[in-house]
């Protein structure tokens, strides 16, 4: 089986080695991860801003 990238023994050697490492796996998260969808419609953004927000019903609270 191929695998990519260092060993893991030389990654954790040292703390340097493992900071390196990490910030790598979190800068590929961070450059994988899709924005979200810019909608374009601003008309339909700011009539949401000024309509009032949907009442909140808390599920766990008992009823009676």
């Amino acid at each position: 089986m191929a695998m990519f990238g260092p060993r893991i023994s030389t990654v954790f050697r040292s703390r340097w080695n493992a900071l390196f490492w990490a910030l790598g796996i979190m800068a590929t998260a961070y450059c994988s991860v899709p924005s979200p969808p810019d909608g374009g419609n601003v008309a339909a953004k700011a009539s949401q801003k000024t309509a009032a927000p949907p009442h909140h019903r808390n599920p766990w609270a008992k009823e009676g």
